[in-house]
This record gives structure tokens, sequence and C-alpha cells, in this order.
């Protein structure tokens, strides 16, 4: 069995340059079992993957038995006309998990990891109603989800605003040769944001699993 992901910057491998920023895929395979395939980008959207040829070349690897996990939506937002939460958007999420389904193998829905954006204490919501989009094609689809927003947004509230800081990609001027001038990244992850987020859908894949009787992952998955 192999998992594969498909999404934007928040799932995808780092580059090399601009490490420590990067993506939770990128540390999904030290918690599970399974090799991990990570076909996700940075910008992409439900529709640009499908026309830059990533959705068919994930779908070429894809055998009976996989896991399939699906996190879009950070940028799908940005294209409102084409990529509507309860149009496109959702069109071709309902269109990937069918694809999936077809193949004999298992898709997982993921809602966008939340912007660190605090007002107060609390987490500011940025994605409208993209996360709820998902969440009720999950259930419509009867295909497991792992709720990214409500994960991140509790877990950015429950640090508070300043340890919260160290998940992401903030930069000090002179730190980091890419932004020399400093960086205050909110949406994208430093190694230790994109470890936590791997280990809670790690976390989440075993329950999963568990309940639909397949072999679990590791057997003491704890989220840290």
């Amino acid at each position: 069995m192999t998992y594969h992901l498909a999404g934007d910057s928040t799932v995808a491998p780092p580059t090399e340059a601009e490490l420590p920023m990067t993506g939770w895929g990128s540390y999904l395979e030290p918690w599970v079992d399974e090799p991990v395939r990570n076909l996700a980008f940075g910008g992409a959207t439900t529709e640009s993957f499908i026309r830059s040829g990533c959705w068919d070349e994930l779908m070429a690897g894809v055998r009976a038995g996989d896991t399939v996990i699906i996190q879009f939506g950070h940028n799908d937002q940005k294209e409102p006309d084409l990529l509507a939460s309860r149009g496109g958007y959702t069109e071709r999420l309902r269109t990937f998990v069918e694809q999936v389904a077809g193949l004999g193998a298992r898709a997982v829905l993921c809602t966008s990891c939340e912007r660190r954006w605090f007002e107060g204490g609390r987490i500011t919501p940025t994605h409208g109603d993209y996360p709820n989009a998902v969440r009720d094609l999950a259930h419509d689809l009867d295909v497991p989800l792992i709720d990214l927003t409500v994960f991140t947004t509790w877990l950015y509230e429950d640090l508070g605003p300043e340890a919260s800081r160290e998940l992401l990609s903030h930069f000090a001027p002179g730190e980091h040769p890419v932004w020399p001038d400093g960086l205050a990244d909110d949406t994208h992850f430093h190694e230790r944001g994109a470890r936590r987020i791997a280990a809670f859908v790690a976390r989440s894949l075993r329950a999963i699993e568990r309940r639909d009787g397949d072999a679990p992952s590791k057997g003491s998955l704890l989220v840290s």
C-alpha cells in the first residue's frame, strides 16, 4: 500500500533553497509504515493540478488498496468564478474521489490548514465556505475526512500567539538567505509545524484504517 498526496504548498515537498519552510507531506512517511508519494506543489488548485498533468501522473501510480489524500482550497478560493466552493472546487474534488474509488483505492479528503491570523487570542477563519463544502462533500460521498482547519485552529489557539509562531515560517533579517530582509509568513510551515501536522494526519489515518478494518500504521502514534 502507498499513500499518495495531492495538494498545494502546505502539503508539498520543500525546495532545498527554502528549507526549513516546507509542507506537511514531507514529514508523513516517518509516522506511517508505508511509502508516501507526494505530488503536491506550491500554488496548486484543483484545476491546475489537473491541467499540469499531476493528477494523471498521480493516478498512474495508484493501485487497489492505496490511499489518496487530497487537500486543496488555499488557492481555489482565489478563483471564485471558476472554483466556487459549491461549484468548480467541489466538482473537481468529487471527480477525484470517484476516480480513486474506480481503481479500488481509498480517497481521504482534507480541509485546508488554517492561516495563523490571530485577533486577540482567537484565530480568524480565512477560508470562507470552502471547509464546509469539503465536509459536506465527504458526508455526501461517504468518504473519510481529516479536518485540518479545525485541528490547526485548535493548535494555534492552544499554543497562543507567541508560541504558535514557531510552527510557521518566521525568519529574522539575515536569518535566511532567500529572505534577507526577514519573513513573517503565517500560511507556510516551518519544519516544526510540518511535523506536527503530519503527526496528526498519520494519527487520523490510523483511526480511518482501524474503522475500515485495515491493518493500522505504527502501533503508537501520538500528536507531538
